[in-house]
């Protein structure tokens, strides 16, 4: 496979990945800011089909990413990519706790909606700030990770 061709699967992979992350932060502050039941289990279950453009998304970018680093004749011990395959952890640890926080809160919000209540506990989960920070930072992993992708320094 030609170098070009590497690389445009690589960046098509990046850019599945980027944009799904940041079509899935966005569906989750637009959760945040409403105020029934209804409109946040619709917002929060907009996000489930965006979570596997992003998995595709990902190992698109780290198969190729990883196949052209080799075909450049980059190390994979060089740091720029170890401090990205350690930010890539970090995707997949925190991704996987907070994503399964979301999950219960987006199961929370559809029992609302079904049944015609509210609860305080919803708008608590939406606005917990360990959770907010925890889906931040994935927000600002993936940007360091670009960054690395494009300085390399």
């Amino acid at each position: 496979m030609s170098g070009e061709a590497l690389l445009f699967l690589h960046l098509a992979g990046a850019f599945l990945f980027v944009g799904g992350g940041l079509t899935a932060t966005l569906l989750r502050v637009a959760a945040v800011r409403q105020s029934t039941p209804a409109a946040i289990a619709v917002l929060l279950r907009a996000v489930r089909p965006v979570v596997p453009v992003v998995a595709v998304g990902l190992v698109t970018a780290i198969g190729f990413g990883a196949l052209l680093a080799h075909r450049l004749g980059y190390s994979y011990g060089s740091a720029w990519l170890a401090e990205t395959y350690g930010l890539l952890a970090w995707l997949l640890l925190v991704g996987a706790f907070a994503g399964r926080q979301d999950r219960r809160t987006r199961e929370l919000a559809d029992r609302l909606a079904r049944d015609g209540g509210d609860s305080p506990e919803l708008h608590a989960r939406l606005r917990d700030p360990v959770n907010l920070a925890l889906n931040g930072s994935l927000l600002v992993t993936t940007l360091a990770i670009v960054a690395l992708m494009v300085w390399k320094p």
